[in-house]
């Protein structure tokens, strides 16, 4: 019997150590991912818009009553996370945002927009739940139209210290990608180079109107006027896909759509036809 009872407390002490030790596991496994995610971004290149367009100004109250506005941002780094309660890469993003905030403090201010569309009990619920320590608002469709819609979960929006938008990211990003940008827009140390672009509508979408380029399309064969001529067609010309933009747009936003690809190919190709020309004595057409 001593021995029954011996190999019963070795036992719910192995079990009793485990226990305690799931979530410290859990926070290794987290930790050897963001080393992982680290050694990764080292290599790569920061980049950041070189003339942002100004944050859309707006008004929200969050889930506990404070009021969210750009006009209290000015002076620290900004992160606008569009996400939902439903969205699998959302959730497991939140404890990352939970971390740099907690990690820049008053430096950073992580914002959670939710896109949810079912009882914001629900939300409040679910916020309350992960513990999240910074505000979270319901985003209703006329802000996420303000943000070039939101088509994707999670979307995040990178701000200066300015209220300058300055990088946009679909889908779930690597914690030290976010964390460098973080550093690099308070002029703080990083461990990789700081490039500045145009936005040509990669992160705000209706700055695809300056883009001199576009995915999918060759304007080698066109003269600097027939491409002025086709890039006005394409940022005036809607696509019929559904997604309500602009030709244009749609090439940036969605380079896979084979709708927009198809029309907009047309539309360079028509470009670059010669014109036909109508006598106005024959009526012959000459070339």
């Amino acid at each position: 019997m001593k021995r029954i009872l011996r190999n019963l407390g070795v036992v719910a002490a192995a079990v009793t150590v485990a226990f305690l030790l799931l979530p410290s596991v859990r926070r290794v496994h987290a930790g050897a991912r963001s080393r992982a995610a680290t050694a990764a971004d080292a290599v790569k290149t920061i980049r950041l818009v070189k003339n942002p367009t100004p944050v859309p100004t707006f008004a929200l109250q969050a889930l506990d009553g404070t009021p969210i506005s750009p006009d209290q941002w000015r002076g620290r780094a900004v992160i606008l996370a569009f996400w939902a309660t439903w969205c699998p890469p959302c959730r497991e993003e939140i404890p990352e945002l939970m971390d740099l905030q907690a990690k820049y403090g008053g430096q950073l201010l992580v914002v959670g927009l939710s896109v949810d569309e079912g009882p914001e009990a629900k939300v409040k619920q679910f916020v309350t739940k992960m513990g999240m320590n910074y505000p979270v608002a319901i985003a209703p469709l006329d802000l996420q139209e303000k943000f070039g819609g939101i088509g994707a979960l999670p979307t995040t929006f990178v701000l200066d210290t300015k209220g300058g938008v300055v990088q946009k990211h679909l889908g779930l990003q690597r914690p030290a990608l976010l964390d460098n940008e973080v550093r690099a827009v308070l002029n703080l140390p990083v461990d990789a180079p700081i490039e500045t672009f145009d936005d040509n509508g990669q992160v705000w979408l209706a700055n695809a109107a300056k883009a001199t380029e576009l995915p999918g399309l060759d304007f080698s064969k066109l003269t600097a006027v027939q491409k002025r001529v086709a890039l006005r067609e394409l940022n005036e010309r809607k696509c019929n896909c559904g997604c309500g933009l602009t030709l244009a747009e749609c090439r940036v936003n969605d380079t896979a759509c084979p709708v927009s690809l198809a029309l907009a190919q047309g539309v360079v190709e028509k470009a670059g036809k010669p014109k036909v020309v109508t006598s106005t004595r024959t009526g012959a057409a000459n070339r």
